[in-house]
């Protein structure tokens, strides 16, 4: 063992593994690497069996690349079983921390077909230990939920297929199966003929694999009742392998027969494993495999079963069972047989009836209704009365359906709730053991399966984060006892928390009819606020009606008076301080006299504003919490509310939990239908092409792509594979707008046999020769919309590529659209001309446009005002719309204060038109006259106008002679009439004028509802389901407000979603669920997703959440695994070459736009720096490398005075605050930074504050010139081994990337080597290019030599000179200081401000005005 080196807690030293990789497979040789089988068994398997597997170990032979460097390079058939089983346990190592796991064993389809056979075999060896084959399950189960990969089918979909119905008990009950569905009888048909026509081998292959898994079932049921306590972990992983082949419809379809004929559940009922006291994780995992196995879902067609038709197929069950006791025995049965089904689908009832059966008498009952009554010999099960019993009862009695479960799970947390066992055991998760909670995967049973684990998980994650919350709150305020009066006290404080008195209960109002509830219960809560700072209570004094808040009762350490509600002394509940948690909504807030508070109340007398001292806030109580806290009361326990000592808040975004969850089971519980035309693809099975525009039957043949081209040669440059034909009668090269019509000359496809299923794509397919397409291009003229500069519509500038051609005209079509945008590539662009597009082609039809932030949000909102879009037909809810930069409000009230001020200036429009006609009266005194005014004065103009100007004879002197508004028209630009204007033209400049006039009471028409309707409520209303033709709005928004809108009769036709691959999957279904289904069916014509999956996912802080349960995974990453086709953009015009170059590799066939190649800050190197980018090596610090205050709060100090440095040398050389963003991967990091910043660089005009600091994870979506980028980490790459994480962190910087790290710990890992591929080729130490200021005229190829900066001190140094000499320039008056910037750090999407903002109020730009001298000596 080397002197010093770590110790892994229970287990080898690091440095071991470490040598034996230098040894083995990590030394530099060109010679692929031979495994030799004594270093496998002794010096790898022995060590690892002889520490149990330590994972730690484990992560550190996967650092090394064991499996992808060695094992897996030398795997041959006749490798040994300890070689077999070292890749299975890496593989799950991978698997468990969430790292691409079958990548490195699919490039070679043979040795892994032989790899996975062989663990198949080894999965049944009852000689390996416990341990080992839960290693080999967990391999299995890696591998059921990865079938996306078709390597991975090819070898799983056997295992599952009709052949395991040879294990059924009999052949009736096979054949009773084949009946039921005339498909079955055809599958059986097909396998029994491939076990015909196969040799020996491949019927003793065939053989194997239809009993592998009723053999591996009939070991697990032997485990169960073998009492073995290794066995409880693999039972578990078990229990857990089932419920994911229950939960997906390909590996159900047959298994779901085979398990419910063996008698699962009674089987494990029984068991003495799941009856112990502390196997309670066993029991939750039962309860999770029950409910999928019973889930209403037919297994063969996938469609669900409505309540109703479950309740109808239990009474029919229950109706054969009366049949049979009544003809069979009806001496002993003949109560059963006559009672109604409500009492003997009840357990105890029905346990009871059985009872007067004898055993024999019971077996024969059984055997009468088709159950499992015998069992191999070998399989160690004895049938007893017990079993027979249970079995009847799990088959008969009724149980409450998923829909009335989640019915009555509440959507508010308590004390209990948040401290359940299962709740806690998801907090502690580390992969050691299964957890009982749904997985997000690749297909869902049914759209109510989907919408139901949504529920749960988003039910457990927001309890967790609340827990988590409220945990923290009393940890600050540091509660204790007052002796003298034993209350709770508090010493410490915090902003969200206040101490209170009991509640008072006002009014529990009566059950609503239906319900046995209160329909509300009303309480006032009393905020003593007269000692909180001015901003703290400010803060109270904004909640608003529908906020949430918390009320505890909280005890001090070691108070042995806290209710414990069935909790030992030493639960977590205890140590938390919390003993009672009640959630209530706020109704109203008043001050102490009784006033609604409003915001902000300015009551200065002299200057002086009083201080509040009391606030009552009325609040709504759970009446269903409170009803059974009453029943409690009742029965002599102690009243809750009594103990009620503390009301805490929440930050308004994350405190939106109760709304969204009860949108999510709203829709659970209500069978929510999809379009058609999307079912199949949303639930993960049939045709992945099937949603997409070319499956569709109501594809457009033509389609009006109004100003997506700027000229011919950009339509046949955007069809370079296509004939561009002009239409009949027109030559090539007319200006826009385009029609396209596509037309298929030849198709020379090769079609497949009806008789074959589609080949897995790992095998190889004959390539069809493409169809030879030609495109007819056609136009129109633009009619004029009138004479006046706003009548212009404005044109699309940008010059699409051919790939952002053909995802915007795919966008325009019918169907699914799936757009990935990798970095830079434009995406915000091509939605926004979709938008535009289909606004123009379809006025009828109304769009949603979503995305994740108002961020996001509000930039494509943004350039979407700019297109030619009628602003009333704009909206944008929600609170980011404040945010927004555009001259007119896109709110609701925003909207309608501007229909009313358009009102005002258009009525003015037609007084100045009546005045033009002499017509008399008050024509412009609303907007009732004005239409009036149209149908009597105006149109009858036009109409003789138009009769008259249109005749032969007439000539243009005629036309404008009887032109009737040249009066009105006088504000135009003059000539109205150009004086040798044609015929045509002066009639084409008589349309624009009628258009013109048309608009104006076209548009009053539309204002006129605005001025009937009264109140404000139902303007908005109105403009939202009437008058507003594209909405946008976030996810969350749409979540919190689903039942809201729907209720209106809110319909739309489309939905744009952008970020779609940040969004979870239910928050990516909320919107395709926002109206109200018409006929049973949704009308959404057309869907398009934005987003790249290749960049971070939604993020998700609980790791059992995120890792365990995929709730991370988006529905865009969920199509893109399934193989919907995507239109992945191909051209970035973000970055320089040379950065992009660090990312492309991630992209296939990213490429540059010209503008990057040609523009002169793309071609100009970063002044004073070497390179563009660079890994700058940052070696310990004061003796330390990374350090950790506190659990995940990771920080560097030499990074972090590094990245400092860097910026205060960029400020010395004139870069812009404003153009550099520091990031790092860790919250903690992100906090050192800004201190040492603050120390260093606040308030000091030299320097500044840099404009962002930030996350990754928070900057994606956004850019900057300059990054600086701190990696953190100097033991092992923790977070960034996600690609996804460290591709957003290479992609953000457009000019300069400087990444500060540790290179031995990234260079290393095979996950970095084609991201650190290039910087890893330049010096590890900073280069610097002394005696330049930016900007400079340097090219980026020119080499004038450079300075090297040896570590932090040595940069630091560099910096102080610099800052010295800087500052004596300014004292002689030679030098300038740079402009004054903002010094507010900003935080992507929230986190705490630093620094202050600060404003130069005299003006001065740059020199020394107002610098006095002391100031300058303060810099240094």
């Amino acid at each position: 063992m080397a002197e010093g080196a770590p110790m892994l807690p229970n287990g080898r030293d690091s440095d071991y593994w470490h040598q034996l990789a230098q040894r083995h497979w990590l030394k530099s040789s060109s010679k692929a690497k031979k495994v030799k089988t004594e270093v496998v068994k002794r010096e790898i398997w022995d060590v690892l069996e002889e520490e149990n597997f330590f994972h730690t170990s484990l992560l550190a032979l996967e650092g090394l690349q064991l499996l992808e460097s060695y094992l897996w390079p030398g795997f041959e058939d006749g490798s040994t079983n300890y070689h077999v089983l070292l890749i299975a346990i890496l593989i799950t190592t991978k698997a468990r921390e969430n790292l691409p796991t079958w990548d490195v064993l699919v490039n070679d389809p043979a040795r892994f077909s032989s790899l996975f056979r062989r663990v198949l075999a080894m999965s049944l060896d009852k000689s390996l230990s416990g341990n080992v084959r839960t290693h080999l399950l967990c391999f299995l189960i890696s591998a059921f939920r990865s079938l996306d990969n078709g390597f991975l089918r090819k070898e799983c979909a056997p295992l599952v297929s009709i052949s395991i119905w040879h294990n059924l008990a009999s052949e009736l009950t096979r054949e009773r199966r084949l009946e039921e569905n005339g498909h079955l009888r055809r599958a059986w048909r097909a396998s029994s003929k491939r076990y015909e026509a196969a040799d020996d081998a491949g019927k003793a292959r065939l053989r194997f694999e239809r009993s592998w898994l009723y053999t591996l079932i009939i070991d697990f049921v032997d485990r169960l009742y073998g009492l073995q306590k290794d066995d409880v972990v693999y039972c578990e992983y078990f229990l857990e392998f089932l419920t994911d082949l229950e939960s997906q419809l390909p590996t159900r379809r047959y298994l779901n027969t085979l398990l419910d004929d063996i008698n699962i559940l009674p089987l494990i009922r029984l068991s003495p494993t799941f009856n112990a006291s502390d196997n309670g994780l066993l029991r939750d995992l039962y309860i999770l495999f029950r409910h999928f196995l019973s889930f209403p879902v037919n297994d063969h067609t996938g469609e669900q079963y409505t309540q109703d038709e479950s309740y109808d197929m239990h009474c029919k069950h229950l109706a054969q069972l009366q049949r049979v006791a009544l003809k069979y025995f009806k001496d002993k049965l003949t109560i059963l047989a006559l009672s109604n089904y409500g009492t003997i689908d009840q357990r105890d009832e029905l346990e009871g009836h059985l009872k007067q059966l004898t055993d024999e008498e019971l077996q024969e009952l059984c055997t009468i209704l088709h159950f499992r009554t015998t069992y191999p010999p070998e399989s160690g099960i004895l049938v007893t009365r017990e079993l027979l019993t249970e079995t009847m009862l799990a088959a008969y009695e009724r149980r409450k359906t998923f829909q009335e479960a989640l019915s009555h799970m509440s959507v508010l947390p308590t004390e209990s709730s948040l401290y359940e066992e299962s709740l806690l055991r998801n907090e502690t998760y580390d992969g050691s053991r299964p957890l009982a909670i749904p997985k997000i995967n690749l297909q869902y049973l049914t759209t109510g399966d989907f919408l139901w684990r949504s529920f749960i998980l988003h039910r457990c994650e927001q309890f967790f984060e609340i827990r988590r919350y409220l945990e923290d709150i009393i940890k600050r305020l540091q509660p204790t006892e007052d002796r003298s009066s034993s209350n709770v006290c508090f010493d410490g404080f915090s902003r969200m928390a206040l101490p209170i008195t009991k509640p008072a209960i006002l009014e529990a109002a009566p059950p609503r009819v239906g319900h046995d509830q209160p329909a509300y219960v009303r309480a006032e809560i009393t905020l003593n606020v007269s000692r909180l700072a001015d901003s703290v209570r400010r803060d109270w004094d904004s909640m608003r009606p529908e906020d949430t808040i918390f009320l505890i009762a909280v005890h001090a350490p070691n108070d042995s008076r806290m209710l414990m509600n069935g909790h030992n002394s030493h639960s977590s509940m205890q140590q938390s301080g919390m003993s009672i948690l009640r959630v209530a909504e706020v109704v109203q807030l008043l001050d102490e006299n009784g006033r609604p508070v409003r915001q902000p109340a300015h009551d200065q007398v002299n200057g002086y504003e009083p201080r509040p001292r009391i606030r009552r806030l009325i609040v709504n109580l759970d009446g269903a919490t409170f009803q059974a806290d009453t029943q409690r009361k009742e029965k002599g326990m102690p009243d809750v509310y009594e103990s009620v000592n503390l009301a805490v808040r929440r930050n308004k975004r994350e405190n939106n939990f109760k709304k969204v969850l009860e949108t999510i089971r709203n829709l659970a519980v209500s069978e929510v239908p999809i379009p058609l035309w999307l079912r199949e693809v949303f639930l993960g099975f049939g045709d992945p092409t099937a949603a997409t525009h070319t499956n569709l039957p109501n594809r457009l043949n033509l389609i009006d792509l109004q100003d997506t081209f700027t000229d011919w040669q950009h339509v046949v440059d955007s069809f370079p594979e296509k004939i561009i034909e002009p239409s009949t009668g027109q030559e090539a090269g007319f200006g826009p707008p385009y029609v396209l019509e596509n037309e298929a000359k030849q198709s020379l496809a090769v079609s497949r046999s009806s008789k074959k299923r589609r080949r897995e794509e790992s095998e190889p397919e004959p390539k069809p020769t493409p169809n030879t397409e030609s495109i007819k291009v056609s136009t129109y003229q633009t009619p004029s919309c009138g004479p006046y500069s706003g009548d212009t519509p404005k044109r699309n500038q940008i010059h699409f590529t051919p790939v952002q051609v053909e995802a915007i005209t795919s966008g325009t079509q019918p169907g699914l659209t799936v757009i990935v945008g990798p970095p830079g590539t434009g995406k915000t662009d091509v939605v926004t001309q979709i938008i535009s597009n289909i606004y123009h082609d379809f006025p009828s039809q109304r769009s949603l446009l979503v995305a994740h932030s108002n961020q996001a949000l509000n930039q494509l909102f943004q350039k979407i005002t700019h297109l030619n879009i009628d602003g009333r037909h704009l909206l944008r809810l929600g609170q980011g719309e404040a945010e927004l930069e555009t001259d007119e409000s896109y709110s609701t009230s925003g909207r309608v204060e501007s229909f009313l001020q358009n009102r005002a200036y258009y009525l003015a429009e037609v007084d100045r038109l009546a005045a033009n006609l002499n017509a008399p009266g008050a024509h412009g005194s609303s907007c009732e006259t004005a239409g009036y005014f149209n149908s009597v004065y105006v149109e009858p103009k036009w109409q003789r106008f138009w009769y008259e100007a249109e005749l032969a004879s007439s000539s243009t002197a005629d036309i404008l002679s009887l032109f009737p508004f040249h009066h009105y028209f006088q504000t135009a630009p003059q000539p109205l009439f150009p004086l040798d204007a044609s015929k045509d033209t002066t009639l084409d400049i008589a349309r624009g004028c009628q258009r013109h006039i048309q608009k104006l009471f076209t548009e009053l028409e539309d204002i006129r509802p605005f001025e009937i309707l009264r109140n404000n409520r139902d303007k908005t209303n109105f403009l939202m389901i009437k008058e507003a033709r594209i909405i946008a709005m976030t996810s969350t928004h749409a979540a919190m407000r689903r039942q809201e809108i729907a209720d209106l009769g809110f319909h739309y036709d489309n939905v744009v979603m952008e970020e779609a691959a940040q969004i979870t999957e239910v928050e990516n279904f909320i919107p395709f669920a926002l109206q109200n289904p018409q006929n049973g069916e949704r009308s959404l014509q057309r869907i398009v997703l934005c987003g790249d999956h290749l960049q971070n996912s939604p993020i998700i802080s609980n790791m059992a959440f995120r890792q365990f349960a995929n709730l991370e995974q988006s529905l865009f990453l969920r199509l893109v695994r399934l193989g919907v086709p995507t239109i992945n953009l191909d051209a970035q015009g973000r970055a320089r070459p040379s950065i992009a170059d660090l990312y492309k590799w991630r992209y296939q066939s990213l490429d540059n736009l010209p503008s990057v190649l040609a523009e002169s800050e793309y071609l100009h190197a970063n002044a004073g720096f070497r390179y563009e980018y660079q890994f700058i090596d940052v070696p310990d610090y004061k003796g330390k490398g990374e350090t950790q205050p506190s659990p995940h709060f990771i920080q560097n100090l030499g990074e972090a005075e590094y990245a400092v440095a860097i910026y205060q040398y960029m400020r010395l050389l004139g870069y812009p605050a404003s153009k550099t963003s520091i990031l790092t991967t860790y919250s903690g990091q992100r906090a050192l930074i800004r201190d040492v910043l603050t120390h260093r660089c606040s308030g000091n005009r030299l320097f500044g504050m840099p404009r962002i600091v930030t996350t990754v994870d928070k900057y994606q979506g956004e850019q900057n010139d300059y990054i600086i980028l701190s990696l953190v980490r100097t033991t092992r790459p923790g977070y960034l081994r996600d690609l996804r994480r460290l591709t957003v962190a290479l992609s953000r910087a457009r000019l300069g990337l400087y990444i500060l790290g540790r290179r031995s710990v990234f260079e290393t890992a095979t996950e970095f080597a084609q991201a650190f591929k290039l910087p890893l080729q330049r010096p590890a130490n900073l280069m610097l290019t002394t005696g330049e200021m930016h900007p400079t005229e340097r090219l980026l190829n020119d080499d004038p030599g450079s300075t090297e900066m040896v570590g932090v001190e040595h940069l630091g140094q560099y910096v102080y000179e610099m800052t010295q000499a800087k500052v004596k320039m300014l004292k002689e008056g030679t030098g300038m200081l740079p402009p004054q910037e903002s010094e507010l750090v900003l935080d992507i999407d929230g986190g705490d401000d630093l620094g202050e903002r600060v404003e130069d109020e005299e003006g001065t730009e740059n020199g020394l005005d107002g610098v006095k001298e002391e100031e300058l000596d303060d810099i240094t």
